[in-house]
């Protein structure tokens, strides 16, 4: 098969023209992949979910499709850029995990969004790396679309005394992660009081009010995250924020729901076809 290369002199590639001109656009993200592991020196791993597009949440398919997507990693240090708006925190559990397992030098960079369960995975990280247009966002998980930090008040246990547990046992399993992954993460060495200030502020909405709010790269220092800031002109971040522009107009374009891809290996998953008629 060839390794892929999108052709940038009078070589052709080594692909079948066909099949080439069918992949074509995965093989320019690829080589842009590569281009940017050449600057940073650290293999490059993408985990993008189109927001557009309904089912695109962190769920239990998706810990399979990252390790496969590790795979060829070795011992190298690597960096996750990640595109999410969260999902299930079970399976947040099971890809942070994988990361730590297989990863001992792990950042992740946030061109667009990385929200709610996609922050705590952030969180697994030693340095979180953001631009201009990169967001965080608050923990909190939701049951049947309701913030836990609504669902927890004791009204709700006079009226439906299983959901408001349920809650309660959300929000102490977010908790409990943040906590643990702060501690022996980025936040390694500094006090139980300062890690418990960093997760409140993310896990309650006593400091973000919605579960969208926007949480720059400036506000997230500000919290006590170790964040490696971005200008715009860096040269890096254009490429990264070029790559970035590639998922989210390709993702787009082809109704994918996902992409899992690094230098040479891809993945994606496409949204179901519509019911007939």
């Amino acid at each position: 098969m060839g390794d892929g290369h999108f052709p940038r002199t009078s070589d052709l590639p080594p692909q079948s023209p066909m099949y080439w001109v069918g992949q074509k656009d995965r093989y320019l993200r690829q080589q842009m992949i590569r281009d940017i592991e050449a600057l940073t020196g650290r293999r490059l791993i993408v985990y993008f979910a189109n927001r557009f597009r309904d089912g695109s949440g962190i769920d239990a398919a998706d810990p399979a499709y990252l390790t496969e997507l590790l795979s060829d990693v070795g011992d190298e240090p690597v960096d996750l850029l990640i595109e999410t708006n969260g999902g299930a925190t079970d399976a947040t559990e099971a890809l942070i995990s994988i990361l730590q397992l297989r990863v001992a030098d792990l950042r992740v960079v946030i061109a667009n969004a990385a929200k709610s369960n996609g922050t705590l995975i952030c969180l697994a990280a030693s340095t979180i790396v953001m631009g201009p247009s990169s967001e965080l966002g608050p923990i909190d998980p939701h049951l049947n679309g309701i913030p836990c930090t609504v669902l927890v008040q004791p009204q709700v246990a006079l009226t439906n005394f299983p959901l408001q547990q349920l809650a309660e046992l959300a929000l102490k399993q977010t908790r409990k992660l943040a906590t643990r992954l702060l501690d022996q993460g980025m936040m390694n060495g500094r006090s139980g009081a300062e890690i418990d200030t960093v997760v409140n502020a993310l896990a309650t909405r006593e400091t973000y009010f919605s579960h969208g709010s926007t949480i720059d790269h400036i506000e997230a220092a500000s919290l006590g995250l170790k964040i490696d800031a971005c200008a715009h002109d860096d040269p890096i971040w254009s490429r990264i924020w070029l790559l970035y522009c590639m998922y989210d107009y390709d993702t787009r374009r082809d109704n994918l729901i996902k992409v899992f891809e690094g230098r040479a290996r891809s993945t994606s998953v496409a949204a179901p076809a519509p019911a007939a008629p």
